[in-house]
């Protein structure tokens, strides 16, 4: 069947997915305000959640309308074709937020949707009490401007648990951040790729699965997988095509931190993203060690110094980074901080930078490609 979709993203990334969405030959994209909406079928849906590497999960749009009153949101959602995609006994809770809108109570909303979706379905199937042992079936409601849209979300886990970090370090990268990072520098696998401050592992891995066209849900399992409709051939084959696209060949990459805890949970990570075979990892002062090639890509995460007393020593850092590659002419850098005056300590101004936020931290990514300019 063809439906609607929605594809949440973090704040900066909602053009990147719109254009790996594009690339998958998906119809209907258009970007809003860190979301994105695509239609297609049922393929669709498993290649997007397999494929994707910038949204946070894929969500089915069941509704769309006005709402300023309760009997207004009863009605909206008791109207609504539910029963074509939960069966009898599906568990369907629901979860959502509201703003700017008349309808502000989330619990009262909850229930509202919750009483009406259960009167819908219980008359469509004929009975008076829903058992709702069955698989479940995720509603989620977003009401912005009295605007109110359900929809019903196939992914689960967001799409930033690829499955390869079980844990991380103290100030985790979000995958899909990471990788909107990696796409921003254009990396497609020929250059050196360098992160000096790798913590967890996150970009480089990113930059491997980017580099082997590898997709980043293949290791993973999603909600929509229990839905009786959805067969297990659809997913099978999604798999395997994603597989038959992916590269083999020799890539140069790099991580490398001062702390060797970090270092050796890079390698597990990277171990189970099955892309061991192709990153080396290093214990390394990124401000002293020496340049791994003669050009490349470098990108990077490093301390923010949010905590009180720390800030002075995340300026230090800065200033002795902007040091030591002061003369790395050849190389391409990209950091990531929350750091306002990162320019002016790092001692060159960027060619380009975008705002995004890591986690609820404000961040700006600083990009240095232009390597002729000179030093402010």
């Amino acid at each position: 069947m063809n439906m609607n979709f929605i594809v949440p993203t973090l704040f900066g990334l909602e053009g990147l997915a719109g254009d790996e969405l594009r690339r998958m030959n998906f119809e209907n994209v258009r970007v809003e305000d860190r979301r994105v909406y695509f239609t297609g079928d049922e393929t669709a849906l498993a290649k997007a959640n397999i494929c994707l590497r910038t949204g946070e999960r894929v969500m089915i749009v069941l509704a769309q309308f006005q709402a300023k009153t309760f009997e207004e949101l009863f009605q909206g959602v008791y109207h609504t074709n539910l029963e074509d995609y939960i069966p009898k006994d599906g568990q369907f809770p629901v979860k959502g937020h509201c703003l700017n809108s008349q309808l502000m109570s989330t619990s009262d909303c909850q229930a509202i949707i919750k009483k009406a979706a259960s009167r819908r379905l219980g008359e469509k199937y004929g009975v008076s009490w829903l058992p709702e042992t069955g698989v479940k079936f995720q509603m989620h409601f977003t009401i912005l401007n009295d605007q109110v849209t359900l929809s019903l979300d196939t992914t689960g886990q967001g799409l930033h648990k690829r499955g390869y970090r079980a844990i991380g370090n103290d100030a985790p990268l979000h995958e899909t951040l990471a990788a909107g990072m990696i796409q921003l520098t254009r990396y497609r696998g020929r250059e050196f790729l360098w992160d000096p401050f790798c913590g967890s592992g996150t970009i480089p891995i990113e930059a491997a699965l980017i580099a082997k066209n590898r997709a980043p849900g293949l290791g993973r399992h999603f909600a929509a997988e229990e839905f009786p409709w959805m067969g297990k051939e659809i997913w099978e084959q999604v798999k395997t095509e994603a597989k038959d696209k992916e590269f083999k060949g020799n890539y140069q990459i790099l991580g490398s931190d001062s702390d060797p805890a970090c270092v050796s949970l890079s390698m597990a990570n990277a171990r189970k993203a099955g892309v061991a075979d192709v990153i080396k990892f290093r214990d390394g002062d990124a401000t002293k060690m020496d340049l791994p090639a003669p050009s490349g890509i470098l990108i990077c995460n490093p301390p923010y110094g949010e905590r009180m007393g720390e800030q002075k020593d995340a300026q230090r850092l800065y200033s002795a980074l902007g040091r030591h590659l002061k003369f790395a002419n050849d190389w391409k850098k990209y950091v990531i901080t929350s750091e306002p005056e990162f320019e002016h300590y790092f001692g060159k101004r960027s060619d380009k930078k975008r705002k995004f936020y890591n986690g609820k931290i404000q961040c700006n990514y600083y990009m240095f490609t232009d390597n002729t300019r000179k030093k402010k």
